[in-house]
């Protein structure tokens, strides 16, 4: 927002101007540490608009102030909608002016193709001490040397803002604009994206616009007006008002309101320089009920404030990702907003994860789909194949009842033999399929159990199980064509060639432009090793073993099962012109590319 438009509180040469927006107030006065909280020193203007302005001397940037906002006989006290930092979410709005010096060269994120994400929580992988209380930015700021050893080149943060308390998984925002005060402050978090940049990391920030609170919310029936018992002027005040979380879904067919969460957006790229933002449960933005083909319950004022946010970020800042989380398998959240779509560059893929830990966890051989494993493997919304994010693991998926891919398999025996080999296969499928590759903090070193907010990362387990660790780094180096080899793992293209039911088996290749691209992947979903096991190829000679997850590298109890080298000889198999004989370990993927090429 610019000029009068300007809400919350804007340092000044002399003093601070302040602006709320309260269309049903009566007076509306500021009060804070400048005036020793005098209830009337300072009162503001009433616009015509329903915003509340004025200028106060002598109020400096670290003071502390709320606005105090009369309606007939009521009076209510309320930290301002816009503070950029509060002291925690119940307390008092804090002065701030985001004077950060800019890098002398501005980051470019890694093109879609060739991101890496790593979802991390504030509170638990920012916990580097014994000290009591959450991890912070600080702690985080120290974990990021490690993520880029790793090969992250990009981090998604879960919610950051003013919460409740000190621990939330952040779903639960209070302020929206504020830095969650157990983390940081505005200007730490500035330091954890520029610390990111620096080594090469872009950074995507959780938002959560689909509901509010619905604890310590003070934008609750703001100014005192409200209908039907509802949320008031910020909020529907009717049966659109329903979330899974609360009867607090914004409005979004208010302007000011939409004002509210365009300016947050853009706040994210113009005051923090951030790269990305993923939006939590877009379902129940566009539809009451979260759900598709249900008009009787479309939002069509969610629908296009999407649109209108996803257009305006992307012209602050060309090179950043949006990402939908909705999980109903939409295309048209990934379309364009000129051919009636949401306008996001990607969503998370609930057609790849559920097939995919299904069938990593399920016990009995006889009871995995290989098709299933071949749709997810083979699922795109449209032309883009990284119009999707896909994963075996994130904050949903290892908590709710559920827990991460090591304990599902082998409940209470994460580092089983059993658990490690599949988790491995996992991640193995995670890495060599189109879409863009995600993992959950800590999955990297098999972090057992389920995540919770106040259990923070084992930090010691980089070194228990290094030989894991090693295994994510390789596939990661390999996603990203470290060696020069496997250009096709960034490709569009996959061919699903070979499905064998009965023997747990699944071959594919992928390329980016033509057959120099080419990378095998050949996995084994079974508890039987494959040895001599015929598949097709796209192409005779001599193929090299690059990654094999059964390699004693990754774990003293694997096996080494398998050769270096495959000759694939002339002979149509699988559809294709050649055929080669290969040996994989149980519950292993191997992936090969040409020795020569030409």
């Amino acid at each position: 927002m610019t000029g009068d438009m300007i809400l919350g509180a804007t340092p000044t040469e002399e003093g601070c101007h302040f602006a709320v927006w309260a269309p049903h107030a009566d007076a509306v006065y500021v009060i804070g540490s400048f005036n020793d909280w005098d209830n009337s020193a300072n009162p503001l203007d009433a616009g015509e608009d329903g915003i509340w302005r004025g200028d106060v001397k002598g109020a400096q940037v670290g003071d502390e102030y709320r606005f105090r906002i009369v309606n007939g006989d009521e009076e209510y006290s309320r930290i301002d909608p816009y503070a950029r930092r509060v002291t925690n979410s119940v307390g008092n709005g804090i002065i701030t002016k985001l004077d950060h010096v800019a890098p002398s060269e501005r980051f470019t994120p890694p093109p879609h193709n060739q991101l890496i994400i790593y979802e991390l929580h504030i509170g638990t992988f920012g916990k580097m001490d014994d000290d009591d209380g959450p991890g912070n930015l600080e702690g985080a700021i120290k974990g990021l040397s490690y993520l880029s050893e790793l090969g992250i080149n990009a981090v998604e943060i879960m919610p950051l803002v003013e919460f409740p308390g000190g621990y939330s998984w952040g779903y639960n925002p209070a302020h929206i604009f504020a830095v969650e005060s157990h983390y940081g402050t505005p200007h730490t978090f500035w330091q954890f994206v520029q610390e990111a940049h620096r080594l090469g990391i872009a950074v995507i920030v959780d938002v959560v616009y689909n509901h509010l609170g619905p604890n310590d919310l003070d934008l609750w029936q703001f100014d005192g007006w409200s209908e039907n018992g509802g949320g008031g002027i910020y909020f529907y005040n009717d049966e659109r008002a329903e979330t899974p979380w609360g009867a607090t879904r914004p409005d979004y067919g208010r302007d000011e309101v939409r004002r509210y969460i365009h300016d947050n957006a853009m706040m994210w790229f113009e005051e923090y320089d951030v790269d990305g933002l993923r939006w939590d449960a877009t379902a129940y933005i566009r539809n009451i009920k979260g759900q598709n083909d249900d008009p009787d319950h479309d939002l069509p004022d969610g629908w296009s404030l999407m649109q209108w946010v996803n257009r305006d970020t992307v012209s602050v800042k060309s090179n950043i990702i949006l990402i939908a989380e909705d999980l109903q398998s939409n295309p048209y959240l990934t379309k364009r907003p000129d051919d009636d779509g949401a306008g996001f560059h990607t969503q998370w893929d609930a057609r790849f994860v559920h097939p995919i830990r299904e069938a990593l966890i399920t016990a009995e051989d006889a009871s995995r789909d290989m098709e299933a494993v071949r749709s997810a493997l083979e699922h795109r919304f449209h032309l883009d194949a990284f119009e999707r994010v896909i994963y075996t693991e994130s904050h949903d998926e290892v908590a709710n009842g559920k827990a991460r891919v090591p304990e599902e398999v082998d409940p209470g025996h994460a580092s089983s033999w059993a658990a490690k080999k599949k988790s491995a296969l996992g991640a193995a499928l995670v890495f060599t399929a189109p879409g863009i590759p995600m993992i959950f903090q800590g999955q990297e070193f098999l972090e057992d159990d389920w995540f919770h907010d106040q259990d923070p990362i084992d930090w010691r387990k980089r070194e228990a199980f290094a030989g894991i660790l090693k295994l994510y780094t390789d596939l990661i180096a390999l996603r990203l064509n470290k060696d020069g080899k496997t250009k096709g793992l960034s490709g569009q293209e996959i061919h699903v060639h070979h499905v064998n039911n009965e023997a747990n088996m699944i071959a594919y290749y992928r390329w980016e432009i033509d057959e120099t691209d080419y990378v095998v992947v050949v996995a084994n979903f079974s508890s039987e090793p494959r040895e001599g096991y015929v598949v097709g190829f796209p192409d005779t000679g001599e193929w090299t073993v690059l990654f094999n997850s059964d390699s004693t590298d990754y774990d003293p109890e694997f096996g080494d099962y398998g050769q270096q080298n495959v000759t694939a000889e002339e002979g149509e198999t699988d559809g294709l012109s050649a055929f080669g004989a290969i040996d994989v370990a149980p519950y292993s993927a191997l992936v090969l590319a040409r020795a020569t090429i030409g």
